[in-house]
């Protein structure tokens, strides 16, 4: 099982960003999928995930009306919109299957998001 994640970068507060995880080595459309966040001296939250088929999308509070998650079983690959940005948004954003491997699932390599002026 491979997770890359991609789209990280900095941006001012108020952008936006779409962040990319491709998948591999599993049948991608089976499973749900989440995007985690650690920021700079707190704990890993979930921030945001989306049922196999995509028609079931859950975000946490922080980000509720600002990121969309999304997936294309096609192509291997579940994004994140993220709008409206904030300081509070800078992390480094990670890619997980919840439901598939090891306790906690599998983990991408993440990419750092850095929302400053």
């Amino acid at each position: 099982v491979q997770l890359v994640e991609s789209g990280g970068g900095l941006v001012q507060p108020g952008g936006s960003l779409r962040l990319s995880c491709a998948a591999s080595g599993f049948t991608f459309s089976n499973y749900g999928m989440s995007w985690y966040r650690q920021g700079p001296g707190k704990e890993r939250e979930l921030v945001a995930t989306i049922s196999s088929a995509g028609g079931i999308r859950n975000y946490a509070d922080s980000v509720k009306g600002r990121f969309t998650i999304s997936r294309v079983n096609a192509k291997n690959t579940v994004y994140l919109q993220m709008n409206s940005l904030k300081p509070d948004d800078t992390a480094v954003y990670y890619c997980n299957t919840p439901t598939l491997g090891p306790a906690g699932g599998y983990w991408g390599q993440g990419t750092q998001v850095t929302v400053s002026s």
